[in-house]
């Protein structure tokens, strides 16, 4: 399941790799703590709209651009079977089984687009 922080996370952290830019140079234009905005990247923190504002305005951004490009990505996610649906929560009794989970260095998005299977589409007479 896509969560919402996590693709405006991964949103935020390409914009500011393309930049070439540090997380403490981001951080300090936002007057942020660097952990803090660590954290957003990470998808572990969910930030205020006006900390994502900002943020935005620190990389050079409108809300507006980020926000876009997160709806692109979430219905990307949405096209996909599987990947926005509820987690079947297990019995109690059952252990759940441990998972690993590798972060790519490439946004969700392009993740997303590489991995997306074209929909078949039925026209009604």
């Amino acid at each position: 399941m896509v969560l919402l922080r996590r693709v405006i996370g991964d949103a935020l952290r390409a914009r500011r790799q393309g930049q070439h830019r540090t997380l403490r140079e981001v951080s300090t234009a936002a007057n942020v703590s660097l952990g803090y905005l660590s954290e957003i990247e990470r998808g572990q923190k969910e930030a205020s709209s006006e900390l994502l504002a900002a943020i935005c305005e620190a990389l050079g951004a409108r809300l507006s651009e980020l926000l876009g490009e997160v709806s692109d990505t979430l219905l990307l996610a949405e096209e996909m079977d599987g990947v926005l649906v509820p987690i079947e929560e297990k019995p109690a009794a059952v252990k759940p089984e441990v998972s690993v989970s590798v972060r790519h260095d490439s946004p969700l998005k392009a993740t997303l687009h590489a991995t997306r299977k074209p929909r078949e589409v039925v026209y009604a007479a």
